[in-house]
């Protein structure tokens, strides 16, 4: 869910407007640019329909920042194909550092992957692990 909140003292701590679903298939790329059309509806609604805020409810759920390490495929289980998806693709927008493997001096960063029957489909850019 995409939610609209109201600015508080803390991050993503305040009162709730509206929730609008959005689906996380496809790219971060392309989770983006769906959740831009999206944003953009919640807005005019909010401007139209001026809704209360109400309260958020639950326990929060508290994220540690990504590091670039964080981005290295052999972390993902063994023989996952699924996992090796899911990292690539949710890597996959300007800013990201790219899901990337380190073997013999060189990097491999993936980009653009496709789950086929006959396996993952990607770009690859392969590069000499640059110096410290």
């Amino acid at each position: 869910m995409l939610s609209a909140l109201r600015c508080g003292a803390g991050l993503d701590t305040g009162d709730i407007y509206i929730k609008q679903p959005l689906s996380l298939h496809g790219s971060a790329e392309e989770i983006f640019l769906r959740a831009d059309g999206v944003i953009e509806q919640m807005i005019e609604q909010i401007v139209r329909e001026e809704p209360i805020a109400t309260p958020q409810r639950g326990d929060p759920v508290l994220f540690s920042r990504r590091t670039p390490a964080m981005s290295n495929l052999a972390s993902c289980p063994e023989g996952d194909l699924s996992s090796w998806y899911d990292q690539i693709r949710m890597l996959d927008a300007e800013g990201y550092p790219h899901a990337f493997l380190e073997a013999h001096g060189i990097r491999l960063e993936f980009r653009r992957v496709s789950m086929r029957s006959d396996g993952l489909h990607a770009d690859v850019k392969i590069m000499p692990i640059p110096p410290n």
